[in-house]
């Protein structure tokens, strides 16, 4: 058996895989996010850790005991800030929080190679830019500061007591050298920062460390290996075998992401395209990222008092695909892919008279699909071809979405069995590549399909209107413009 762990935003997940690659048990542990002021999204890490502990001990006894390795995936770029005692300084500053985007200039003037070493545009929701806001706005905490990790990776030090990270989180800083898989001291010279600072990096297959005897009691699991792991999307892609040159992914989670396997290292960050490490050795990524998906799901249930996302969904098909002029802008916690606008803040337009909460929710299904169609066209300028995509994350779950999501972005979706279980299903699988060998193309197959949506032309045609409004929106609401 082998233990996934995802540290996500809204909650830890915990899934465990037979030595067949079935899921045979898995469980969640809620967690909230703090937003103290505007910009602002936190979180305190020894929540996470009470999380993780919640979630393993939910899973039954005799599976636990029957695990063979552990592997760890989740939400990237959050700053945590250690003193010298390893205790954490502050709350964690997470990816989705928009306060540094000052600080993201000053980065780029500092380090004139960031974007070549890097691969990527310096963003308020990376980690750099955060350690730059402290540093200006927290002196004193950042002088205490003697290692900074990102949130998986502190969970790993309460397991094990090893500071690591593999390489696909760790490109999320714009502290690695993306190409050469390794710390760019320029880079962490622009921040402040030296190697000192940093976890050692390993690829997501390497044993990081073993679980301490205490925490191995505490969760009624043996002291057994514990892998480098992976961010959540790489660990997402991982699980739903996207694992080869040119295998691609739709992740519906509280973000969206169109993640796509490449065999070399190819920036664009002139379009806010991510070129990342991959979680496997000589594998990168490209991603579009977009702060809000599945996000904007839960958020426009509780305005129109929807009973959850179900009752949502429901309600969204009882209006119908193009039933209205209303359009949504999803970009609650501003938006990476292609805007780069840490400031921009979501909207309706179009509103009127016959507006119902069906059209709203109807408009705002389109809306995500929308902005996840504006960052498949980024990646397809920048020359990755895409034809069909292995859909993940909880947003998996709704077919009538995905005949919505087809039909904006022009390609397959392909639903997968237990896709949607997500980061920890690659978390598990990466640790099962440690402890019992083999090849990613065999441990990391995809899962069976369990259906598919091609674009319905129709459709396609309907939204198009729709579509051609919603790219022509985005100059009109954002404060660049004002």
């Amino acid at each position: 058996m082998f233990l996934g762990i995802d540290i996500g935003t809204s909650g830890v997940k915990a899934v465990v895989l037979d030595e067949h690659g079935t899921v045979v048990a898995q469980s969640t542990a809620a967690l909230t996010v703090q937003r103290p002021q505007p910009l602002w999204s936190e979180q305190d890490p020894e929540a996470w850790w009470s999380a993780t502990t919640a979630a393993v001990q939910a899973i039954p006894p005799a599976v636990r005991r029957a695990v063979r390795g552990v592997g760890i995936a989740g939400q990237m770029h959050g700053a945590t800030l250690l003193g010298a005692d390893d205790a954490p300084l502050r709350p964690a500053i997470l990816w989705n929080d928009g306060r540094s985007f000052a600080e993201c200039e000053a980065l780029e003037q500092a380090a004139p190679g960031l974007r070549r070493i890097s691969g990527n545009i310096a963003m308020p929701g990376f980690t750099a830019p955060k350690l730059l806001w402290v540093r200006d706005h927290e002196p004193a905490l950042f002088a205490a500061t003697r290692t900074v990790l990102l949130p998986k990776d502190y969970v790993r030090l309460r397991m094990t007591g090893e500071k690591a990270s593999d390489m696909s989180d760790a490109a999320g800083t714009l502290w690695l050298d993306t190409g050469a898989r390794a710390w760019s001291e320029e880079l962490l010279a622009a921040t402040g920062l030296t190697l000192d600072h940093m976890p050692r990096v390993v690829e997501g297959t390497d044993i990081t460390g073993t679980l301490r005897d205490a925490v191995a009691e505490l969760w009624g699991v043996p002291a057994v290996p514990v892998v480098g792991g992976a961010g959540d999307n790489a660990a997402g892609a991982a699980g739903v075998g996207v694992v080869q040159d040119g295998d691609a992914l739709l992740s519906l989670g509280t973000s969206g992401v169109i993640f796509v396997a490449t065999d070399g290292f190819r920036p664009n960050p002139a379009r806010a395209v991510h070129a990342f490490c991959h979680c496997l050795p000589g594998l990168w990524h490209q991603m579009s990222v977009h702060l809000s998906a599945a996000a904007c799901i839960d958020w426009v249930a509780r305005l129109t008092g929807a009973a959850g996302a179900a009752d949502l969904f429901a309600r969204a098909e009882a209006a119908g695909p193009a039933s209205g002029p209303e359009l949504f802008l999803p970009y609650l916690s501003g938006e990476r892919t292609p805007h780069n606008d840490a400031e921009v803040r979501g909207a309706f337009l179009r509103l009127d008279n016959d507006t119902t909460p069906e059209k709203l929710a109807q408009s705002v299904l389109e809306g995500v699909a929308f902005a996840l169609g504006d960052g498949l066209d980024v990646l397809r300028e920048a020359g990755t071809q895409v034809e069909r995509l292995s859909v993940i994350g909880g947003g998996a779950r709704s077919r009538y979405w995905g005949e919505t999501l087809a039909a904006a972005l022009g390609v397959e979706l392909v639903y997968l069995k237990g896709g949607e279980v997500g980061p920890a299903l690659g978390a598990a699988r990466l640790a099962q590549l440690a402890v019992d060998g083999g090849t990613p193309a065999e441990v990391c197959a995809a899962p069976p399909v369990s259906h598919s949506i091609a674009p319905d032309p129709e459709l396609v045609d309907r939204l198009a209107p729709k579509r051609a409004a919603f790219r022509d929106a985005y100059p009109r609401i954002t404060p660049r413009n004002h």
